[in-house]
């Protein structure tokens, strides 16, 4: 693990990452704007334009991530055993971008969840190798500036493909497929410069060539790693979905035709705090890092259960809670990379991937229901106890993973 006094979150340390995290970081802010494009519009466009109930709205959804969670685990795996992870994640975008197509000419609901369902195939299969060729590519002492530097370019597409979205109904007069097929190219463009900007380094030897997912190799990833795991279950159950945040701005007053804009407030501050956080990492020590990342998340849920100001505070709220992701996923995935030996890391990302994705889940249950029975106030007084207690688990777990 790295100490204070090491690298610095400076624009010199930013001009020191190699060339291929850069070109791993406009991967994802092309291919986040594509899927943004297309997504932002995607629940209108189902039920206006193709009649969909909003039960198969949420099955299509649902179904979806709950795949790409899956999917992630075994890519993540093959990605050690066949040790060629460009390769898969290649596979992965090129998935994506094919199914790009099918929106605009998609003649029925069951064409969209096909392609929605790929999509998401195509996220699992490339997410757990990308991160570990992100490790792999990567100086150790730049290793959080450079995760971070790939999730900020990532959420730069994530906040720039819904306002591109409203521009382009403008454009094409709320030609809603003809923003699909716009959605195209970027994704083209993704894929295009994978292949030809990214050189896969050498693979690292292998203490055991078998296949990656079994009991051995699973205890071979160390205590260290796997107590990172429980801590990134701790924090995701005390983390929902970023639905809950629309909702509660909703209430607040913001108008039904506004509220993309609570996601686009959430990505830019969590785009603008990634690198900065992922930089100080590598000085400051990752448990500090991530710390300061719950701690942002309870400050959140307090603002927005009791919302000072009204739709302002809720607002505020929704920026905290953005500058919290920006102290909190690169630092995690910087740990996993950090505690997982060299030649399991697919395995490793994809066991995080999967724990983290399925908790998430289980808190937005828990989330959904808290707010049925009780209302939104009670529901974020809740997450801030979770975020409490995820604090408290990482203090006690703070000297074991901060000195393996």
């Amino acid at each position: 693990m790295t100490g204070a006094g090491r690298t610095r979150p400076t624009l010199k340390s930013l001009r020191a990452l190699p060339p291929g995290i850069w070109a791993l970081g406009f991967v994802s802010l092309f291919m986040d704007f594509s899927s943004e494009l297309i997504h932002g519009l995607l629940p209108v466009y189902l039920v206006t334009g193709l009649g969909a109930s909003m039960l198969a709205v949420g099955f299509i959804e649902g179904a979806a991530e709950a795949t790409a969670s899956i999917v992630k685990l075994f890519s993540g795996v093959a990605s050690d055993w066949l040790r060629r992870r460009k390769l898969l994640a290649i596979l992965g975008y090129g998935l994506a971008a094919l199914t790009k197509p099918i929106f605009p000419l998609a003649p029925s609901v069951e064409w969209i969840a096909a392609a929605r369902l790929i999509d998401r195939v195509g996220k699992g299969i490339r997410g757990a190798p990308r991160d570990a060729l992100v490790a792999d590519i990567s100086p150790a002492h730049l290793r959080g500036a450079s995760f971070g530097l790939r999730q900020a370019l990532d959420t730069v597409g994530a906040f720039i493909g819904p306002l591109g979205a409203i521009g382009l109904m403008w454009l094409f007069a709320g030609n809603i497929r003809a923003v699909f097929w716009f959605a195209a190219i970027p994704a083209a463009f993704s894929v295009a410069l994978l292949i030809w900007g990214v050189s896969e380094p050498a693979a690292a030897p292998a203490a055991n060539k078998g296949f990656p997912l079994r009991a051995s190799e699973l205890r071979r990833l160390g205590g260290v790693y796997w107590l990172v795991i429980l801590v990134t279950a701790a924090f995701s159950l005390a983390r929902f979905s970023e639905a809950f945040l629309i909702l509660r701005a909703q209430g607040a007053g913001l108008a039904i035709l506004l509220t993309p804009i609570v996601l686009v407030i959430m990505n830019i501050v969590y785009a603008i705090a990634a690198y900065p956080a992922g930089a100080l990492s590598d000085s400051g020590g990752r448990v500090r890092v991530l710390m300061i990342g719950v701690a942002l998340l309870l400050c959140a849920d307090v603002v927005l259960a009791w919302a000072p100001g009204g739709l302002a505070g809720v607002l505020a709220g929704v920026a905290l809670w953005g500058l919290h992701l920006g102290f909190t996923q690169g630092a995690l995935s910087t740990l996993v990379a950090d505690t997982a030996p060299a030649d399991l890391r697919g395995t490793a990302f994809g066991v995080f991937n999967l724990v983290s994705g399925l908790v998430l889940l289980a808190a937005s249950v828990i989330a959904g229901a808290l707010w049925s029975v009780a209302g939104p106030q009670e529901t974020f007084i809740a997450g801030a106890g979770f975020a409490g207690l995820a604090l408290v688990a990482l203090l006690l777990a703070r000297r074991r993973i901060a000195h393996p």
